[in-house]
């Protein structure tokens, strides 16, 4: 996707060789117009695929999930990370680690929102060691839903969590695949 990454080159700061900051359009401050183009880009991807719920986690996940969710007419379900006192009853939980707060939290959905019945995306922002995607699909494994497959917008390709889903078998469709962060440059792969 030409846009983001024109983006990512643009306004993407290198933080170390195994960082990208991209708070400026992603993850803090979000670019709607970008956003929509991504959700467009992630429903021709997905458009051999019978969709009934998008599932992601809070919170950068959320809006690329959302524009997905508006492209196909589908609900958008999204992990929380902290509990509140109407997150109550039954839930799907996993643990995930995050390797740049360097903590677990545990997330939850409530089993209102999915189940065996739904065929699922699941839709991250970055995907770097797996470990929050590997969350979701054990939530939506939890529900007995399908996951028809992950859709992530910046995947760091240096890292080994794309390789280690797409050896299980889960299809994953990255937008932009970074290759290399090393001497503070940005590197797509092909």
């Amino acid at each position: 996707m030409d846009l983001l990454k024109e983006k990512i080159a643009k306004e993407g700061k290198v933080l170390s060789d195994t960082v990208l900051k991209v708070d400026s359009f992603l993850n803090h401050q979000i670019d709607p117009l970008l956003m929509k183009e991504i959700g467009e880009e992630f429903a021709k991807r997905f458009n051999d695929e019978v969709i009934t719920k998008v599932l992601t986690i809070e919170s950068s996940g959320i809006a690329p999930a959302t524009m997905l969710g508006l492209a196909i007419g589908a609900q958008v379900v999204f992990a929380r990370k902290k509990k509140s006192l109407t997150l109550s009853g039954d839930l799907y939980t996993s643990q995930v680690y995050s390797f740049t707060k360097r903590e677990t939290n545990e997330i939850s959905v409530s089993k209102d929102f999915l189940s065996p019945d739904d065929n699922v995306v699941i839709i991250d922002d970055f995907l770097a060691n797996g470990e929050a995607v590997k969350g979701l699909l054990d939530i939506a494994k939890q529900a007995g839903c399908k996951v028809v497959g992950v859709g992530i917008v910046i995947e760091k390709g240096f890292q080994n969590g794309g390789k280690m889903l797409r050896e299980q078998g889960v299809r994953v469709e990255s937008l932009a695949i970074i290759k290399s962060l090393k001497n503070n440059t940005i590197e797509f792969a092909e």
